[in-house]
């Protein structure tokens, strides 16, 4: 099952673009600034989420349009079901707000994810394992949504709580205990599904990855550091007990809110963040498929790549196409020349992009 008939309408630098007749794997070819990312901004936008550069709705729309943006696609369920029409976007008169549909009904960004598994990699997350631990966190918990949509809900209702509790916290009248009790209860729920189903998906991503070899790319240990209490009765009593701390610091200290991604390279047992660039993209990319291979056991996925093959030698360019052939994800690739991808071009769908529109070659 794939994405298929996909439009741009207004989407940055794209006016009007469609794409028809995707295959498995999908090559984008263009020169810098010709709009090749914005196409796999616009297929991260049917997952839940900001999509891949987590930026505002209104920096999406195009200056050719009246200040919207529409980006659509059909998911093709082969002799499975009918075909699934998807439509997200922004209606000029409602700046901010995201409009999502489903077969023409309307639907919520967070309902795309019992559709769609989509996992992407861009040149922006190379600094991933030295970023901050709420990068981190958001990368775990984008991993996670694709493998179970529920976790989307749970992160949101844990946050809108956590920033309950902060507010009550930080007033200068000590709050109602018994206010406080509703508030924790509502985070000791939400938290813990948070925090295991993080726990779930980085033993899970480990255990996919112990079954490939060392090379050619490094092979990461991963583990999952909590920032509190797993289990929902415990972490409630953590907050109970420690609300006059957090009371002075005017902020709630432990939950899943503090949880921490470690990353290990196997064989040298250094930090991820200490090792060469080529060995940290080298982690990112075995992450990266680890991740695919768990999302396509359970929905329709995709896998969006943004200039990642531009930078590998031949054997490692070798090795990811071998791994994407198998990956049973729809993937789709960047690049400025097509010579990087000689050795999978004769099977894939290519698209020549420039001043954002795409011609198919």
């Amino acid at each position: 099952m794939a994405l298929d008939r996909i439009t741009l309408s207004t989407f940055r630098n794209h006016a009007e673009t469609r794409l028809d007749g995707a295959q498995p794997i999908n090559l984008l070819v263009g020169e810098n600034g010709a709009g090749k990312t914005n196409v796999l901004e616009a297929l991260s936008l049917f997952a839940p989420g900001r999509g891949l550069r987590r930026a505002a709705l209104a920096d999406m729309a195009g200056n050719a349009g009246a200040g919207g943006f529409a980006v659509s696609a059909l998911l093709d369920a082969g002799d499975e079901g009918q075909p699934v029409q998807f439509g997200t976007g922004m209606k000029a008169e409602r700046s901010g707000r995201r409009v999502v549909q489903v077969n023409g009904a309307e639907a919520t960004a967070i309902s795309l994810g019992e559709w769609l598994a989509i996992g992407w990699l861009t040149p922006a997350m190379d600094r991933l394992f030295a970023d901050s631990a709420g990068a981190r966190r958001r990368y775990m918990d984008r991993l996670a949504v694709a493998i179970d949509p529920a976790h989307a809900r749970y992160a949101s209702r844990y946050e809108a709580s956590l920033r309950e509790r902060n507010r009550l916290l930080s007033d200068e009248i000590a709050p109602d205990p018994s206010w406080l009790d509703s508030i924790e209860s509502q985070m000791a729920a939400a938290g813990a599904m948070l925090g295991q189903g993080r726990a779930r998906l980085v033993d899970a991503l480990s255990a996919e990855l112990a079954a490939y070899p060392t090379e050619p790319f490094a092979r990461p240990a991963l583990t999952h550091i909590p920032g509190g209490e797993l289990q929902e009765a415990a972490f409630a009593d953590a907050l109970a007990v420690n609300r006059q701390r957090d009371r002075a610091a005017g902020r709630t200290l432990v939950g899943p809110h503090r949880d921490e991604l470690r990353v290990m390279m196997e064989g040298k047992e250094m930090p991820a963040a200490e090792c060469s660039t080529g060995e940290q993209k080298a982690m990112l990319i075995a992450i990266t498929l680890a991740h695919a291979a768990l999302s396509a056991k359970g929905r329709p996925s995709l896998l969006l790549l943004d200039e990642v093959a531009a930078h590998l030698d031949p054997v490692r360019r070798d090795a990811l196409f071998e791994r994407l052939r198998t990956s049973g994800t729809q993937v789709w690739l960047t690049g400025t020349e097509s010579a990087p991808f000689e050795g999978i071009r004769s099977e894939a769908a290519v698209w020549r992009v420039a001043r954002g529109a795409a011609e198919r070659l």
